[in-house]
């Protein structure tokens, strides 16, 4: 996945939940995040994030810290 498709992707998320009550909406942008997109779509989320959170909504920056980071078990296929 691109990292622009991504990008949108959770912006449209945010964008989503922006309707929420302000006390639910970074809750809720990680949660669908952890739910919803799998090990690989969150270990690109976070290979661009650690490069810098240029063009990702404020709420999809806050939510980082509670999205599942996925662990790199060290094998290759």
């Amino acid at each position: 996945m691109s990292p622009d498709k991504l990008i949108y992707q959770a912006n449209q998320i945010a964008t989503f939940f922006a309707s929420q009550p302000e006390d639910e909406q970074v809750e809720g942008v990680a949660d669908h995040i952890n739910k919803f997109w799998d090990p690989r779509m969150r270990a690109k989320l976070f290979e661009i994030t650690d490069q810098g959170t240029e063009g990702f909504k404020p709420m999809v920056v806050a939510a980082l810290d509670r999205i599942n980071r996925p662990v790199s078990t060290g094998v290759t296929s």
